[in-house]
């Protein structure tokens, strides 16, 4: 998920934007962090049906944590190269 933006994202922008997800593995890990409480899931009523992610309060407070985490995973992906 897009940790910089506080604005709500539907399913398939998060997935383009993520680009080496699986709509499954992307789905496994959008439920899991609903269940954490760290995303809020929305059912947009139209035809067809959309959804909409956004942080709830525990992600935002968690931004500065996953920041420097993928910081971190930017760094080691270069040393691997």
């Amino acid at each position: 998920m897009d940790y910089s933006s506080d604005e709500p994202r539907r399913f398939g922008d998060l997935r383009r934007d993520i680009g080496t997800i699986t709509s499954k593995v992307l789905t496994t890990r959008l439920r899991e962090m609903e269940e954490l409480g760290v995303v809020a899931r929305e059912v947009i009523p139209a035809s067809p049906p959309q959804v909409s992610y956004s942080l709830t309060q525990l992600g935002k407070e968690l931004k500065p944590v996953l920041d420097a985490m993928a910081q971190v995973g930017e760094k080691l992906g270069r040393k691997i190269e």
